[in-house]
């Protein structure tokens, strides 16, 4: 398992041995992966030669001269000949042909027994051309194979093994032929080194050459019964699995009760055996499903994690699915790297996927937020997730419990980045188990306002929506909710916060108590009244205590918001602040000059006035609270017109406070049906168009269930997408390989079917070239993979045939392809990777250098087409709410503005082709953007595979009295990289200005 959590590749990767300027020391010619039989990357594509080691070149360094490293192959003693060994292989390896070295090196350095030579030789045989113009077998191979064959019967183990798993990767017979019988030989050697590179060996050769050695299954059953050494009972099974499973199924079946004893090698073979052989004979499964079950104790991660993935698609009952599920639990819990948390995690969320499955995950939802132990914020973020959809009514109190805990834990660490974070969550959903469970709002509540004390802003704001929509919803949990909420409200930390707590408080006190209750709260949170003369007194008399020698001050002229002039002096804005008093909460925000929580408070006071009024029949507590309520109002609006803030108050804030005065002193009945009835109306729809909204949003989520009829079509995998979800019907083995090679089209919504790969080719020649050439690009989140088919159209035979590679941008070519012969009009498949490191477009460009076999003249070159990788593939929609997009858009420093140039008339119709064109998602809800009033304005936002967020502002318009005019504005793009903004940018203007003729839904 590898990756960052994306997607799963087979653990049997080939990862080439990297020299730079080196070779690789002994141990990694040793050891070097990928080349085991049955590995996909050992495959031979027809006239495709396999390129195993991958040597860097240094470009700063001058080539070296062919005559030099002859003389040194010849006369230099053994220090430099490997230095002259060395920049052969480099050259050779680098493209170029030196046919006059092959007879020095076989001469001069193939008979020194030097280890380090020896090593050299085997990668210099691995990548020399062994075949003439024609085809055919160089002379001078001959005598390099007797080099094999004494090399072979070498007493040292090592040089044994290294070239028996350098045999692997001939493809010659003329040169296996004359070695069979040492390295049956090798079979019986006492080192289990040489012994499981000799089955290696064995099994390339009988898959490839089958008539060398046609008893090769017979030969290795035989050594397999005899065998005691782990690596090599799992090659010899490995090889009985491909090349005879009837021999695998017995051997297995004869040592059934040891599994659990073999090492975790062989065991994950066994797993792959079992699942292959229950597959094609679902018969078998009953033989075999006790020892699948036995494997999920094994003591190796990987074997359990096979082995729950294999029991998954082997059996449905609940027994099955509640062992696989706990394995897979117990693997996220004790393992300590977070890229196999998060995969073993998408195996568990696609667990829950299917219906029956769900019903036995909601027993273990206690033993997944176990998960939550992890430091990891992404996987907190997606077991929380997964916890509250298997949530149910008989666990939801055990739940609680847990993540109240959680929340107490977040209080007593040190405040970190993530924590915050974190917090959020826990919030969320706590919010989230009491909108779908009422019956624990009780409990959770007090928890909850306990963050509004909390210095993370954005955890304070999630609990305040929580609350509005809990006292909106339970009124039997009203009185609660006003008690705690008055407790917290002079420990609020934040404007905001307080702004909407204010709102609450002023919507929700209903009774003479509670009201006169937010009453006495708000004063204390004020302070002294009135304001402006308690603040000139605490002023003046700060001035008494300062040093009485003190000179006058400067006067400074201000200019109000009517225009009059108004005197300041510098001790009313800087006593204060030089002395460092403390002052009340609301007060600190009002001389802060933040005036619009004074607009809130006045709409808040004259609420609570028109409906104490309401409740209360004295005409003396009417008029006194009245009274009261319209004194600090009045305060609040003559300390923004005084120039004791540091900010004066803007318009809009004081016509709302005056508003509020006129309302309480006129108490009409219209005006006081808006303010005690409409405003908890306008909640009630804009919570209920919420709710409506995310009723769809799931809906949309859900699968259709799995009907089945008569008449259905028969579905072929052929003309299918590979949409079908992991059950007994498909090869679970082969899908998941398709998948970690072709590209994570599941992941990124796109289409993997043959009409999907159309789409994808790029011709690179022209259809009168010499050469024709097309390529096929497989994106696979960080790997590019070009798949190349190159057509000779000539009638002569086209000798080194190279496809040469350049990369612009943040592209890097993983490794050179290797030289290919065709013969007249034949064709072939070419495959290069190339490296993605970061979300912007690149451009693959180079040509095709061929030899025409039998000419006498230059190589001949056919420049391709360039190939332009699409910022499109790497970019996903994303969702994120209000404030997380404004606090990302004052993050990201890198905007790139974009002016709408298009022939499209009608405003939602751009808005969609854009959508479509960018796979960004729009965020402004659907009613917002609904109607036609010449304007529209949206955010978008979508997120790259790389991590990468990608924000956007649309606004546009289109004049009412021209209905032919097209759609003018800008589209303003933010991200963290300036790369990522810039080629959205590139991709928006490429795509407006041929706009396609059918575009889909916003």
């Amino acid at each position: 398992m590898k990756g960052r959590g994306k997607r799963e590749i087979p653990e049997k990767i080939r990862v080439p041995a990297a020299l730079s300027g080196t070779i690789p020391t002994c141990e990694s010619l040793v050891t070097r992966p990928g080349t085991e039989p049955g590995s996909p990357w050992l495959e031979d594509d027809g006239g495709r030669a396999a390129c195993y080691t991958l040597i860097n070149l240094p470009s700063d360094t001058d080539p070296p001269n062919e005559m030099q490293l002859k003389a040194d192959l010849e006369k230099g003693d053994v220090k430099t000949k490997i230095e002259a060994l060395k920049k052969t292989i480099q050259l050779i390896a680098s493209g170029e042909r030196l046919p006059g070295l092959l007879m020095t090196i076989i001469r001069f350095v193939l008979p020194l027994q030097d280890h380090m030579i020896k090593k050299l030789l085997l990668i210099f045989w691995e990548i020399v051309p062994k075949t003439t113009q024609d085809g055919k077998l160089m002379q001078e191979m001959i005598l390099v194979c007797d080099s094999y064959r004494k090399d072979l019967q070498h007493p040292n183990e090592f040089l044994r093994g290294s070239t028996l798993r350098f045999l692997c990767k001939l493809k010659e017979p003329e040169l296996l032929e004359p070695l069979m019988p040492a390295i049956r030989v090798c079979l019986e050697h006492k080192h289990s080194y040489v012994r499981r590179n000799a089955v290696l060996a064995i099994f390339t050769i009988y898959r490839n050459f089958e008539f060398l050695i046609p008893d090769a299954p017979e030969l290795i059953a035989n050594f397999l019964e005899g065998e005691q050494d782990m690596s090599c009972k799992r090659n010899a099974f490995l090889m009985l699995l491909h090349a005879d499973q009837e021999r695998a199924l017995a051997y297995l079946a004869s040592c059934l009760d040891q599994v659990t004893s073999f090492g975790d090698i062989l065991q994950l073979v066994i797993v792959e055996l079992i699942y292959k052989v229950c597959h094609a004979n679902p018969s078998e499964r009953s033989r075999f499903i006790r020892c699948i079950y036995n494997l999920l104790n094994s003591t190796s991660p990987a074997v359990r994690y096979e082995a729950a993935g294999t029991l998954v698609t082997l059996s449905s009952a609940p027994t099955a699915i509640k062992a696989a599920a706990s394995c897979y639990i117990e693997l996220i819990v004790k393992e300590s790297d977070n890229n196999v948390k998060l995969i073993v995690l998408d195996r568990l969320i696609a667990l829950k996927e299917h219906p029956a499955h769900e019903r036995v995950l909601q027993d273990l939802v206690m033993d997944i937020l176990r998960v939550l132990a992890s430091p990891d914020l992404e996987v907190r973020k997606k077991t929380l997730n997964l916890a509250m959809e298997l949530v149910s009514s008989r666990n939801i109190e055990e739940m609680v419990l847990v993540l109240r805990k959680e929340v107490a834990k977040t209080h007593n660490v040190v405040e970190h980045e993530d924590t915050g974070k974190y917090r959020q969550l826990l919030v969320r959903t706590l919010h989230s188990c009491c909108i779908k469970f009422p019956d624990v709002a009780a409990t959770v509540i007090p928890v909850l306002i306990e963050f509004l004390s909390d210095t993370n802003e954005l955890a304070a704001t999630d609990v305040l929506v929580f609350v509005r929509e809990a006292i909106q919803k339970f009124e039997g949990l009203r009185p609660l909710i006003i008690e705690r909420l008055l407790d917290a409200f002079p420990t609020i930390k934040s404007v905001k916060v307080h702004r909407a707590a204010l709102w609450i408080l002023g919507e929700y006190a209903c009774t003479p108590d509670d009201i006169q209750a937010v009453m006495n709260q708000i004063r204390q949170t004020l302070g002294e009244i009135p304001l402006v003369d308690d603040e000139l007194r605490k002023a003046a008399g700060e001035r008494a205590d300062d040093d009485g020698g003190q000179t006058q001050a400067p006067v400074q002229k201000l200019v109000t918001s009517d225009g009059t002039y108004a005197s300041q002096s510098v001790f009313n804005t800087t006593s204060l602040s030089r002395k460092g008093e403390a002052r009340p909460p609301l007060r600190q925000y009002l001389m802060e000059g933040d005036f619009f929580i004074g607009s809130s408070l006045g709409t808040t006071l004259a609420k609570l006035a028109l409906r104490y009024c309401n409740l209360v029949v004295d005409p003396r507590k009417q008029n006194r609270f009245t009274a009261e309520a319209m004194l600090v109002i009045s305060s609040v609006l003559h300390l923004g017109k005084s120039v004791l803030p540091s900010k004066a108050m803007t318009n809009d804030d004081a016509d709302r406070l005056l508003l509020c005065l006129r309302v309480l002193s006129d108490k009409s009945a219209i005006i006081t049906n808006i303010f005690n009835e409409r405003c908890r109306q306008a909640l009630s729809i804009m919570l209920a168009a919420k709710a409506e909204e995310e009723a769809t949003t799931q809906k949309a989520k859900e699968k259709p269930g799995a009907l089945v009829q008569a008449d259905d079509p028969i579905s072929f995998l052929q003309l299918s997408s590979l949409r079908g979800e992991l059950g007994a019907t498909e090869n679970v083995f082969e899908l998941s390989l398709s998948q970690a090679v072709v590209g994570g089209g599941r992941q990124l919504g796109l289409d993997l079917g043959l009409p999907g790969k159309l789409s994808k080719v790029t011709q690179l020649t022209g259809f009168s070239d010499p050469v024709y050439a097309e390529a096929y690009v497989h994106v696979n989140q960080y790997d590019i993979v070009l798949d190349v088919l190159i057509v000779n159209q000539t009638g002569d035979t086209l000798q080194n045939c190279t496809l040469e590679l350049a990369t612009l941008g943040d592209l890097k070519l993983v490794e050179k392809p290797q030289p290919v012969v065709l013969a007249p009009r034949d064709f072939c498949n070419i495959k290069a990777n190339v490296k993605v490191a970061s979300t912007e477009n690149g451009i693959i460009f180079g040509n095709i250098v061929y030899d025409v076999s039998g000419a006498a003249s230059d190589r001949n070159v056919v420049v391709l087409n360039d190939i332009h990788i699409d910022i499109m593939d790497y970019i996903v929609p994303a969702s994120c709410n209000d404030s997380e997009f404004r606090q990302m858009w004052a993050e990201f420093e890198w905007e790139n503005k974009v002016s709408v140039n298009t022939n499209m008339l009608d405003l939602h119709e751009y808005l969609r082709h854009l959508i479509s064109s960018t796979n960004m998602k729009c965020l402004t809800p659907e009613k917002a953007l609904s109607g036609q009033c010449g304007f529209m304005a949206a955010n978008m936002y979508a997120r790259s595979i790389f991590g990468e967020d990608a924000l956007a502002n649309l606004s546009i318009e289109k004049p009412f009295n021209k209905p032919d005019a097209p759609v003018t504005g800008h589209i303003r793009i933010r991200a963290k990289s300036q790369g990522m903004a810039l080629s959205l940018g590139d991709k928006i203007n490429m795509t407006q200005k041929s706009p396609q003729k059918t575009v889909c839904g916003a």
